[in-house]
């Protein structure tokens, strides 16, 4: 094998919640997380020079060590001494820094390919372990699907599939720090955190209604205070059709839940027709098929 395409899936979050701030500055965080089917394209080639060169189709996005993909690379160079070149191709579909784990899934699929491009017979644990090392999103965006992510979101537990449904991202302009969001999070003050766990029987259950009445990101106290724009949409998915929306992750990304698809796709071209939002994008829940599972 010379080559592998591999599809980074984007991922949004049903819930999101901060328990705690440790004394190195990292939250704990309970939340669940979500794969869809929107995803970036990679490709990973072999190459008789002995360095890593990354490209994208994104002209500004660094193609160095600055890029999460191009360090899990150099890192897996390094770990089991690969002697070939590597070659890596990012068609990237997935907006950048919009809480939607655009570049961890490009990390991720960057581990998954060099494990099995270079036949190192790494097991999934074994590579999420390396991802942590990363970025805490890493390793969910190696394993996937609907998942419990705990600490500062490395400990994974996976959840039954998530109902199927239809989701609208819209993504602004404007960028986010995640760092700031989390520095300005006033704990203390939040009242209101998400029923993870009502949220987790509904997803058992089979509750379509259930997930989208619990839908929950304590970070909106922060973003949407500092961008009122995506409040906007939220309540502008919901008049479309939304059964509920959300803030994925710091954001500025917000998503809207549908349960048909006429009804997303009249949203989506209503949105796109309008003009003022950047990113609009039509996508759904993904699914994996888990080993033992369906």
């Amino acid at each position: 094998m010379k080559e592998i395409k591999l599809k980074a899936r984007a991922k949004i979050n049903l819930t999101l919640d901060v328990t705690g701030r440790r004394e190195n500055g990292y939250h704990d965080l309970r939340m669940i997380m979500q794969s869809i089917s929107l995803y970036d394209n990679v490709f990973i080639k072999k190459t008789d020079k002995n360095y890593i060169k990354l490209k994208s189709n994104i002209d500004w996005l660094p193609s160095d060590e600055r890029n999460i993909a191009y360090k899990a690379a150099m890192i897996m160079k390094e770990k089991f001494n690969i002697k070939e070149g590597i070659f890596i191709s990012l068609d990237k579909k997935i907006p950048v820094a919009a809480g939607l784990a655009g570049g961890s899934t490009d990390c991720a699929a960057v581990l998954v390919g060099i494990n099995k491009l270079f036949k190192l017979g790494l097991s999934k644990k074994e590579l999420m372990d390396i991802g942590v090392t990363l970025g805490a999103d890493v390793p969910y965006c190696i394993m996937r699907g609907t998942v419990l992510a705990e600490g500062i979101g490395e400990i994974l537990t996976p959840l039954p599939p998530c109902p199927d449904m239809h989701v609208i991202l819209l993504k602004p302009s404007v960028s986010v720090s995640t760092a700031t969001v989390y520095k300005s999070l006033d704990l203390p003050s939040i009242t209101e955190h998400p029923d993870t766990e009502g949220v987790i029987e509904c997803i058992k259950n089979k509750d379509k209604d259930g997930i989208a009445n619990g839908l929950s990101n304590v970070l909106e106290t922060v973003t949407l205070e500092l961008h009122p724009q995506l409040k906007e949409y939220k309540e502008r998915l919901i008049k479309k059709g939304a059964a509920s929306s959300l803030m994925s992750g710091s954001g500025p990304t917000v998503f809207g839940l549908f349960y048909d698809k006429e009804t997303a796709l009249k949203a989506y071209k209503e949105f796109k027709a309008e003009g003022d939002i950047k990113h609009v994008i039509l996508t759904k829940i993904y699914n994996t098929v888990r080993k033992g599972g369906k």
